[in-house]
Protein backbone atom coordinates (compact mmCIF):
# COMPACT_ATOMS: atom_id res chain seq x y z
CA UNK A 1 0.00 0.00 0.00
CA UNK A 2 1.41 3.69 -0.97
CA UNK A 3 2.27 5.47 1.84
CA UNK A 4 0.15 8.62 1.89
CA UNK A 5 1.80 11.80 0.49
CA UNK A 6 1.92 14.90 3.01
CA UNK A 7 3.78 18.58 2.18
CA UNK A 8 7.55 18.65 3.71
CA UNK A 9 7.17 19.40 7.04
CA UNK A 10 9.63 20.18 9.85
CA UNK A 11 10.41 16.60 10.99
CA UNK A 12 14.19 16.14 10.27
CA UNK A 13 14.94 18.27 7.04
CA UNK A 14 18.30 17.60 6.19
CA UNK A 15 20.79 19.33 8.30
CA UNK A 16 21.74 22.47 6.54
CA UNK A 17 25.58 22.75 7.03
CA UNK A 18 27.01 24.20 10.29
CA UNK A 19 28.44 21.22 11.68
CA UNK A 20 31.14 22.96 13.77
CA UNK A 21 28.25 24.95 14.96
CA UNK A 22 25.98 22.17 16.22
CA UNK A 23 28.45 20.95 17.47
CA UNK A 24 29.65 23.39 20.18
CA UNK A 25 25.80 23.94 20.73
CA UNK A 26 25.43 20.12 21.62
CA UNK A 27 28.52 20.69 23.97
CA UNK A 28 26.76 23.77 25.42
CA UNK A 29 23.72 22.00 25.86
CA UNK A 30 25.46 19.00 27.77
CA UNK A 31 27.10 21.06 30.45
CA UNK A 32 23.63 22.19 31.26
CA UNK A 33 22.01 18.72 31.44
CA UNK A 34 22.48 17.88 35.44
CA UNK A 35 23.90 21.40 36.83
CA UNK A 36 19.91 22.82 37.52
CA UNK A 37 19.77 18.97 39.64
CA UNK A 38 22.93 18.61 41.63
CA UNK A 39 23.02 22.60 42.10
CA UNK A 40 19.80 21.76 44.20
CA UNK A 41 20.99 18.68 45.76
CA UNK A 42 23.87 20.85 47.28
CA UNK A 43 21.74 23.47 48.74
CA UNK A 44 18.51 21.31 49.93
CA UNK A 45 19.29 22.32 53.35
CA UNK A 46 19.57 25.72 52.67
CA UNK A 47 16.69 25.64 50.14
CA UNK A 48 14.19 23.85 52.83
CA UNK A 49 14.95 26.52 55.40
CA UNK A 50 14.82 29.23 53.21
CA UNK A 51 11.16 28.22 51.63
CA UNK A 52 9.97 25.76 54.52
CA UNK A 53 9.78 23.09 52.36
CA UNK A 54 8.40 20.13 54.67
CA UNK A 55 10.02 16.93 54.41
CA UNK A 56 7.41 15.80 51.64
CA UNK A 57 7.99 18.43 49.60
CA UNK A 58 11.37 18.18 50.14
CA UNK A 59 11.18 14.44 48.75
CA UNK A 60 9.13 15.48 45.82
CA UNK A 61 11.77 18.46 44.93
CA UNK A 62 14.52 15.51 44.83
CA UNK A 63 12.13 13.04 42.70
CA UNK A 64 11.30 15.42 40.35
CA UNK A 65 13.96 14.78 37.39
CA UNK A 66 13.35 11.74 37.08
CA UNK A 67 9.60 12.14 36.83
CA UNK A 68 10.10 15.01 34.15
CA UNK A 69 12.72 13.01 32.69
CA UNK A 70 10.15 10.09 32.09
CA UNK A 71 7.26 12.13 31.22
CA UNK A 72 8.23 14.92 29.56
CA UNK A 73 11.40 13.32 27.30
CA UNK A 74 8.33 11.08 25.65
CA UNK A 75 6.71 14.12 24.40
CA UNK A 76 10.16 14.89 22.33
CA UNK A 77 9.11 12.43 19.94
CA UNK A 78 5.84 14.51 19.06
CA UNK A 79 7.74 17.92 18.90
CA UNK A 80 10.44 17.06 16.70
CA UNK A 81 7.78 15.82 13.70
CA UNK A 82 5.99 19.33 13.91
CA UNK A 83 9.25 21.99 14.29
CA UNK A 84 13.09 21.50 13.25
CA UNK A 85 15.11 19.92 16.49
CA UNK A 86 17.41 23.42 16.11
CA UNK A 87 14.03 25.14 17.25
CA UNK A 88 12.87 22.58 19.61
CA UNK A 89 16.51 22.63 21.49
CA UNK A 90 16.96 26.67 21.71
CA UNK A 91 13.47 26.75 23.43
CA UNK A 92 14.25 24.38 25.29
CA UNK A 93 17.32 25.83 26.51
CA UNK A 94 15.38 28.98 27.04
CA UNK A 95 13.17 26.81 29.01
CA UNK A 96 15.56 25.92 31.53
CA UNK A 97 17.40 29.67 31.73
CA UNK A 98 13.53 30.78 32.59
CA UNK A 99 12.75 28.00 35.23
CA UNK A 100 15.93 28.32 37.27
CA UNK A 101 15.27 32.47 37.10
CA UNK A 102 11.95 32.15 38.45
CA UNK A 103 12.36 29.33 41.14
CA UNK A 104 15.85 31.73 42.54
CA UNK A 105 12.77 34.78 43.17
CA UNK A 106 9.97 33.49 44.75
CA UNK A 107 9.49 33.04 47.87
CA UNK A 108 6.47 29.98 47.75
CA UNK A 109 7.19 26.33 47.64
CA UNK A 110 4.62 25.64 45.36
CA UNK A 111 5.86 28.11 42.75
CA UNK A 112 9.63 27.17 43.37
CA UNK A 113 7.99 23.22 42.62
CA UNK A 114 6.60 24.89 38.87
CA UNK A 115 9.34 26.29 37.70
CA UNK A 116 11.97 23.79 38.80
CA UNK A 117 9.30 21.82 36.81
CA UNK A 118 9.84 24.25 33.65
CA UNK A 119 13.65 24.05 34.21
CA UNK A 120 13.59 20.15 33.98
CA UNK A 121 11.06 19.86 31.40
CA UNK A 122 13.98 21.65 29.00
CA UNK A 123 16.44 18.65 30.46
CA UNK A 124 14.21 16.52 29.60
CA UNK A 125 13.94 17.19 26.15
CA UNK A 126 17.51 17.56 25.16
CA UNK A 127 18.13 14.53 26.71
CA UNK A 128 16.48 13.09 24.08
CA UNK A 129 17.92 15.18 21.38
CA UNK A 130 21.40 14.61 21.84
CA UNK A 131 21.73 11.22 20.25
CA UNK A 132 19.39 12.42 17.26
CA UNK A 133 21.69 15.00 16.67
CA UNK A 134 24.56 13.08 16.48
CA UNK A 135 22.87 10.38 13.81
CA UNK A 136 22.05 13.44 11.61
CA UNK A 137 24.81 15.72 11.61
CA UNK A 138 28.07 13.31 12.88
CA UNK A 139 26.69 9.73 11.23
CA UNK A 140 30.55 9.03 11.03
CA UNK A 141 31.72 10.47 14.11
CA UNK A 142 28.74 8.77 16.79
CA UNK A 143 31.33 7.49 19.13
CA UNK A 144 33.61 10.52 19.39
CA UNK A 145 30.87 13.44 19.16
CA UNK A 146 28.46 11.03 21.81
CA UNK A 147 32.00 10.93 24.23
CA UNK A 148 32.62 14.63 24.05
CA UNK A 149 28.97 15.59 24.92
CA UNK A 150 29.02 12.51 27.57
CA UNK A 151 32.14 14.31 28.98
CA UNK A 152 31.00 17.67 28.89
CA UNK A 153 27.57 16.33 30.64
CA UNK A 154 29.83 14.77 33.14
CA UNK A 155 31.89 18.33 33.73
CA UNK A 156 28.82 20.25 34.15
CA UNK A 157 27.62 18.26 36.66
CA UNK A 158 30.75 17.66 38.88
CA UNK A 159 31.34 21.65 38.24
CA UNK A 160 27.74 22.41 39.73
CA UNK A 161 27.60 20.22 42.43
CA UNK A 162 31.47 21.36 43.70
CA UNK A 163 30.64 25.24 43.17
CA UNK A 164 27.03 25.32 44.24
CA UNK A 165 27.26 25.60 48.06
CA UNK A 166 30.81 27.95 47.69
CA UNK A 167 28.71 30.33 45.38
CA UNK A 168 26.27 30.19 47.78
CA UNK A 169 28.30 31.21 50.59
CA UNK A 170 30.09 33.88 48.71
CA UNK A 171 27.30 35.72 48.38
CA UNK A 172 25.22 35.19 51.39
CA UNK A 173 22.34 33.21 49.57
CA UNK A 174 21.28 29.98 48.12
CA UNK A 175 19.63 31.66 45.63
CA UNK A 176 22.96 32.92 44.09
CA UNK A 177 24.06 29.09 44.15
CA UNK A 178 21.57 27.56 42.27
CA UNK A 179 20.45 30.38 40.16
CA UNK A 180 24.23 31.20 38.32
CA UNK A 181 23.89 28.19 36.02
CA UNK A 182 21.14 29.94 34.19
CA UNK A 183 23.70 31.89 32.67
CA UNK A 184 25.05 29.13 31.38
CA UNK A 185 21.40 27.54 30.42
CA UNK A 186 21.13 31.02 28.58
CA UNK A 187 24.60 30.69 26.94
CA UNK A 188 23.85 27.68 25.40
CA UNK A 189 20.34 28.61 23.77
CA UNK A 190 22.29 31.27 21.47
CA UNK A 191 23.94 28.25 19.07
CA UNK A 192 20.81 27.00 18.12
CA UNK A 193 19.12 30.65 17.46
CA UNK A 194 21.04 30.95 13.86
CA UNK A 195 20.62 27.16 13.56
CA UNK A 196 17.01 27.31 13.30
CA UNK A 197 16.28 30.42 11.48
CA UNK A 198 19.07 28.59 9.10
CA UNK A 199 16.41 25.65 8.84
CA UNK A 200 13.63 27.84 8.48
CA UNK A 201 15.11 29.61 5.28
CA UNK A 202 16.15 25.65 3.67
CA UNK A 203 12.52 25.01 4.18
CA UNK A 204 11.05 28.47 2.74
CA UNK A 205 13.37 28.23 -0.51
CA UNK A 206 12.22 24.40 -1.21
CA UNK A 207 8.77 24.08 -3.29
CA UNK A 208 5.69 24.61 -1.95
CA UNK A 209 4.12 22.40 -3.82
CA UNK A 210 6.89 19.85 -2.76
CA UNK A 211 5.47 16.29 -1.41
CA UNK A 212 7.04 13.63 0.07
CA UNK A 213 6.17 10.23 1.65
CA UNK A 214 5.50 10.27 5.01
CA UNK A 215 7.99 8.37 7.36
CA UNK A 216 6.92 4.94 8.88
CA UNK A 217 6.92 5.69 12.57
CA UNK A 218 9.41 3.70 14.59
CA UNK A 219 7.59 2.42 17.68
CA UNK A 220 10.70 0.73 19.82
CA UNK A 221 8.20 -0.66 22.12
CA UNK A 222 6.57 -3.29 19.42
CA UNK A 223 10.07 -4.52 19.59
CA UNK A 224 12.85 -6.73 21.90
CA UNK A 225 15.37 -4.29 20.93
CA UNK A 226 13.18 -1.15 21.97
CA UNK A 227 12.95 -2.81 25.76
CA UNK A 228 16.16 -3.87 26.23
CA UNK A 229 17.70 -0.86 25.74
CA UNK A 230 15.10 0.38 27.92
CA UNK A 231 15.87 -1.83 30.72
CA UNK A 232 19.52 -1.53 30.17
CA UNK A 233 19.24 2.13 30.82
CA UNK A 234 16.73 2.05 33.72
CA UNK A 235 19.20 0.21 35.46
CA UNK A 236 22.13 1.49 34.93
CA UNK A 237 20.55 4.81 35.80
CA UNK A 238 19.14 3.39 39.01
CA UNK A 239 22.37 2.58 40.18
CA UNK A 240 23.82 5.77 39.49
CA UNK A 241 20.86 7.76 41.32
CA UNK A 242 21.42 5.22 44.34
CA UNK A 243 24.99 6.09 44.51
CA UNK A 244 24.83 9.70 43.58
CA UNK A 245 22.12 9.78 46.84
CA UNK A 246 23.94 7.46 49.63
CA UNK A 247 27.31 6.62 48.77
CA UNK A 248 28.01 9.92 51.03
CA UNK A 249 26.09 8.36 53.91
CA UNK A 250 27.35 4.84 53.60
CA UNK A 251 31.51 6.38 54.36
CA UNK A 252 29.82 8.67 56.78
CA UNK A 253 28.57 5.61 58.39
CA UNK A 254 32.26 3.66 57.69
CA UNK A 255 33.84 5.99 59.45
CA UNK A 256 34.43 9.05 57.79
CA UNK A 257 34.10 12.48 58.01
CA UNK A 258 31.54 14.70 55.91
CA UNK A 259 33.95 16.57 54.17
CA UNK A 260 36.01 13.30 53.26
CA UNK A 261 32.38 11.20 52.35
CA UNK A 262 31.64 14.43 50.18
CA UNK A 263 34.97 13.86 49.05
CA UNK A 264 34.63 10.28 47.71
CA UNK A 265 31.43 10.64 46.29
CA UNK A 266 32.78 13.64 44.08
CA UNK A 267 35.21 11.21 43.10
CA UNK A 268 33.25 9.04 41.27
CA UNK A 269 31.89 11.83 39.10
CA UNK A 270 35.34 12.82 38.38
CA UNK A 271 37.23 9.74 37.50
CA UNK A 272 33.92 9.46 34.77
CA UNK A 273 34.58 12.27 33.07
CA UNK A 274 37.73 10.21 30.80
CA UNK A 275 35.65 7.29 31.11
CA UNK A 276 32.92 9.39 29.46
CA UNK A 277 35.31 10.37 26.59
CA UNK A 278 36.88 6.68 25.83
CA UNK A 279 33.91 4.84 26.57
CA UNK A 280 31.85 5.71 23.46
CA UNK A 281 34.79 5.57 21.04
CA UNK A 282 35.56 1.82 22.14
CA UNK A 283 32.02 1.09 21.71
CA UNK A 284 32.08 2.29 18.08
CA UNK A 285 34.94 0.29 17.21
CA UNK A 286 34.02 -2.92 18.69
CA UNK A 287 31.75 -5.32 16.51
CA UNK A 288 29.79 -6.59 19.66
CA UNK A 289 29.26 -5.16 23.06
CA UNK A 290 29.92 -7.77 24.91
CA UNK A 291 33.45 -7.19 26.34
CA UNK A 292 32.33 -3.58 27.17
CA UNK A 293 29.15 -5.36 29.07
CA UNK A 294 30.62 -7.65 31.06
CA UNK A 295 33.75 -5.41 31.44
CA UNK A 296 31.62 -3.08 33.36
CA UNK A 297 29.32 -5.34 35.34
CA UNK A 298 32.74 -6.87 36.95
CA UNK A 299 33.76 -3.11 38.02
CA UNK A 300 30.69 -2.54 39.54
CA UNK A 301 30.03 -6.17 41.48
CA UNK A 302 33.88 -5.96 42.80
CA UNK A 303 33.16 -1.89 44.01
CA UNK A 304 29.76 -3.15 45.64
CA UNK A 305 31.39 -5.95 46.90
CA UNK A 306 34.27 -4.36 48.31
CA UNK A 307 32.15 -1.86 50.16
CA UNK A 308 30.22 -4.33 51.87
CA UNK A 309 32.89 -5.88 53.56
CA UNK A 310 35.38 -3.06 53.62
CA UNK A 311 34.11 0.23 52.97
CA UNK A 312 36.97 1.76 55.02
CA UNK A 313 39.89 0.23 54.17
CA UNK A 314 40.05 0.36 50.52
CA UNK A 315 37.50 3.63 49.70
CA UNK A 316 39.76 5.15 46.92
CA UNK A 317 39.74 1.83 45.22
CA UNK A 318 35.67 0.94 44.94
CA UNK A 319 35.52 5.05 44.00
CA UNK A 320 37.58 4.03 41.39
CA UNK A 321 36.05 0.79 40.02
CA UNK A 322 32.30 2.30 40.69
CA UNK A 323 33.45 5.48 38.13
CA UNK A 324 34.67 2.60 35.46
CA UNK A 325 31.05 0.73 36.31
CA UNK A 326 29.32 3.78 35.73
CA UNK A 327 31.10 3.77 32.02
CA UNK A 328 27.70 1.97 31.42
CA UNK A 329 25.67 5.63 31.13
CA UNK A 330 28.03 6.83 28.11
CA UNK A 331 27.47 3.14 26.54
CA UNK A 332 24.19 3.19 26.83
CA UNK A 333 23.94 6.72 24.83
CA UNK A 334 26.28 5.60 22.12
CA UNK A 335 24.23 2.60 21.54
CA UNK A 336 20.89 4.46 20.69
CA UNK A 337 22.90 5.77 17.96
CA UNK A 338 24.30 2.63 16.91
CA UNK A 339 21.07 0.29 16.90
CA UNK A 340 19.23 2.67 14.66
CA UNK A 341 19.37 3.23 10.54
CA UNK A 342 17.98 6.68 10.56
CA UNK A 343 17.38 10.51 12.65
CA UNK A 344 13.64 9.47 13.14
CA UNK A 345 14.33 5.69 14.91
CA UNK A 346 17.15 7.66 16.88
CA UNK A 347 14.71 10.11 18.43
CA UNK A 348 12.22 7.43 18.73
CA UNK A 349 14.56 5.50 20.60
CA UNK A 350 16.02 7.49 22.52
CA UNK A 351 12.99 8.78 23.74
CA UNK A 352 11.84 5.22 24.92
CA UNK A 353 14.55 4.08 26.01
CA UNK A 354 15.23 7.29 28.43
CA UNK A 355 11.65 7.51 29.29
CA UNK A 356 11.11 4.18 30.12
CA UNK A 357 14.42 4.21 32.02
CA UNK A 358 13.84 6.77 34.12
CA UNK A 359 10.82 5.32 35.33
CA UNK A 360 13.03 2.03 36.58
CA UNK A 361 16.00 4.62 37.93
CA UNK A 362 13.76 6.73 40.03
CA UNK A 363 12.98 3.52 42.29
CA UNK A 364 16.89 3.09 43.13
CA UNK A 365 17.53 5.60 45.85
CA UNK A 366 13.89 5.13 47.24
CA UNK A 367 14.45 1.31 47.55
CA UNK A 368 17.84 1.85 48.86
CA UNK A 369 16.59 4.32 51.31
CA UNK A 370 13.51 1.86 52.54
CA UNK A 371 15.93 -0.83 52.87
CA UNK A 372 18.81 1.44 54.95
CA UNK A 373 15.93 2.18 57.12
CA UNK A 374 14.50 -0.92 57.53
CA UNK A 375 17.54 -2.99 58.43
CA UNK A 376 19.95 -0.61 59.51
CA UNK A 377 22.88 -1.54 57.37
CA UNK A 378 23.77 -1.64 54.33
CA UNK A 379 24.09 -5.25 53.40
CA UNK A 380 20.99 -5.44 52.11
CA UNK A 381 20.33 -2.15 49.89
CA UNK A 382 24.17 -3.73 47.97
CA UNK A 383 22.48 -7.51 47.77
CA UNK A 384 19.69 -5.08 45.74
CA UNK A 385 21.93 -3.23 43.87
CA UNK A 386 23.82 -6.27 42.90
CA UNK A 387 20.42 -7.76 41.46
CA UNK A 388 20.04 -4.69 39.35
CA UNK A 389 23.09 -5.06 38.21
CA UNK A 390 21.77 -8.42 37.09
CA UNK A 391 19.29 -7.41 35.23
CA UNK A 392 21.42 -4.57 33.65
CA UNK A 393 23.73 -7.13 32.37
CA UNK A 394 21.09 -9.41 31.03
CA UNK A 395 19.98 -6.56 29.09
CA UNK A 396 22.78 -5.70 28.10
CA UNK A 397 23.57 -8.46 25.89
CA UNK A 398 20.39 -8.44 24.45
CA UNK A 399 21.61 -5.42 22.82
CA UNK A 400 25.46 -5.97 22.57
CA UNK A 401 24.55 -7.52 18.78
CA UNK A 402 24.30 -5.17 15.89
CA UNK A 403 21.17 -4.78 14.80
CA UNK A 404 18.76 -2.21 14.35
CA UNK A 405 15.53 -0.66 15.42
CA UNK A 406 13.78 -0.64 11.87
CA UNK A 407 15.06 -3.42 10.97
CA UNK A 408 13.05 -4.80 14.35
CA UNK A 409 9.84 -3.47 14.04
CA UNK A 410 9.41 -4.18 10.25
CA UNK A 411 10.04 -8.15 11.56
CA UNK A 412 7.34 -7.53 14.32
CA UNK A 413 4.99 -6.21 12.07
CA UNK A 414 5.13 -9.06 9.78
CA UNK A 415 4.72 -11.68 12.95
CA UNK A 416 1.90 -9.59 13.92
CA UNK A 417 0.27 -9.61 10.41
CA UNK A 418 1.36 -13.80 10.50
CA UNK A 419 -0.49 -14.12 13.73
CA UNK A 420 2.59 -14.45 15.92
CA UNK A 421 3.33 -13.16 19.21
CA UNK A 422 5.18 -9.68 19.12
CA UNK A 423 8.47 -10.39 20.47
CA UNK A 424 8.67 -7.62 22.91
CA UNK A 425 7.04 -9.72 25.16
CA UNK A 426 10.51 -11.34 25.42
CA UNK A 427 12.75 -8.74 25.03
CA UNK A 428 15.61 -10.83 27.21
CA UNK A 429 15.83 -13.47 24.60
CA UNK A 430 19.24 -13.53 23.02
CA UNK A 431 19.49 -13.79 19.27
Amino acid sequence: MTAPATRTGPAHPRPAGGGGLVLVGMLLVALNLRAAVTSLGALLDEIRTGLGLSGVMAGFVTTLPTIAFAGLGALTPWLVRRWPPARVLALAMLALATGQVLRVVTDSAAVFVLTSALALAGIAVANILLPMLVKQHFPHRTGLVTGAYTMALTIGTTVAAAAAVPVAHAFGSWRAGLGVWAGLAAVAVLPWVPLALRTRSARRAASPTAVTAAPARVRPAQTRLGWAMAVYFGAQSLSGYAIMGWLAQLFRDAGYPAETAGLLLAGVTALGVPVALAMPALAGRLRTLRPLVFSLTAFSAAAYLGLAVAPRGLAPLWVLLLALGQGAFPLILTTIGLRARTADGTVALSAFAQSTGYVIAALGPLLVGILYEATGGWTAPIGFLLAALAVQTTAGVAIARPRYIEDEQRRAERQEEAGVASPATAWSTVG
